[in-house]
């Protein structure tokens, strides 16, 4: 599984470091993918983080 988010439309609020934060991180104030591929044990928690998005931003796929 391979995560992206769109950058455009990042609001920066996080909440996907908090819902998986082996895959995403804080790069000034928009969220980056730092694990691609999605490590398997992680590949729930990323779905999760896609789910919370407010903007959805983030594609798990």
């Amino acid at each position: 599984m391979n995560a992206t988010i769109d950058v455009e439309t990042c609001i920066g609020c996080a909440l996907c470091t908090t819902d998986c934060p082996e895959v995403f991180e804080m790069k000034g104030e928009k969220a980056v993918v730092i694990a691609d591929p999605v490590p398997a044990d992680k590949e729930e928690s990323c779905k999760t983080a896609a789910q919370n998005c407010p903007t959805t931003a983030i594609k798990c796929e």
